[in-house]
């Protein structure tokens, strides 16, 4: 186990073997190339971070739009495709970059560049998809709380 300091989370320990490689970065952030993927409860969460290991200040919000969106569908390119490793069925995860400010009802999430994890391989991108009706900028609270309604009603 390794200890790392981060901004948010204080001092994490982790296992050097759940890093994920970014080979790329991150955009805006080209020096970060490792990061961990954590979440509060193990299958379960809607929102998990992504905390850079290169840089304890670093950390992004995820969300797992699927719980909200079951019919969000991007598309990507082969080529991104391809740096992540072999693709096999069940390899891939898909989450999207949220932003929550103070005002939680104006909270959003980035459709148009998914953050796609290759999670046999330990490799991830963002990646930019073809869709056209996928906005940089989706406000994913009313969303959110129908979700919660519905869960309260069963």
């Amino acid at each position: 186990m390794e200890k790392l300091t981060t901004r948010h989370f204080g001092e994490i320990e982790y296992d050097p073997k759940r890093i994920i490689d970014f080979p790329f970065g991150i955009p805006g952030f080209p020096e970060d190339n490792r990061f961990l993927l954590m979440s509060e409860k193990e299958n379960e969460d809607t929102f998990f971070w992504l905390q850079s290991v290169d840089n304890g200040e670093v950390a992004f919000t995820l969300m797992d739009v699927y719980k909200s969106l079951p019919s969000y569908d991007p598309k990507v390119d082969e080529k991104d495709l391809k740096e992540l490793g072999e693709v096999t069925e069940g390899s891939l995860d898909i989450y999207n970059i949220a932003v929550i400010p103070d005002n939680v009802k104006e909270m959003r999430v980035n459709l148009k560049a998914p953050v796609v994890i290759n999670n046999v391989t330990g490799i991830g991108k963002q990646v930019v998809c073809a869709n056209d009706e996928y906005p940089i900028r989706y406000m994913i609270f009313e969303e959110l709380e129908k979700k919660k309604k519905q869960e309260n009603q069963c």
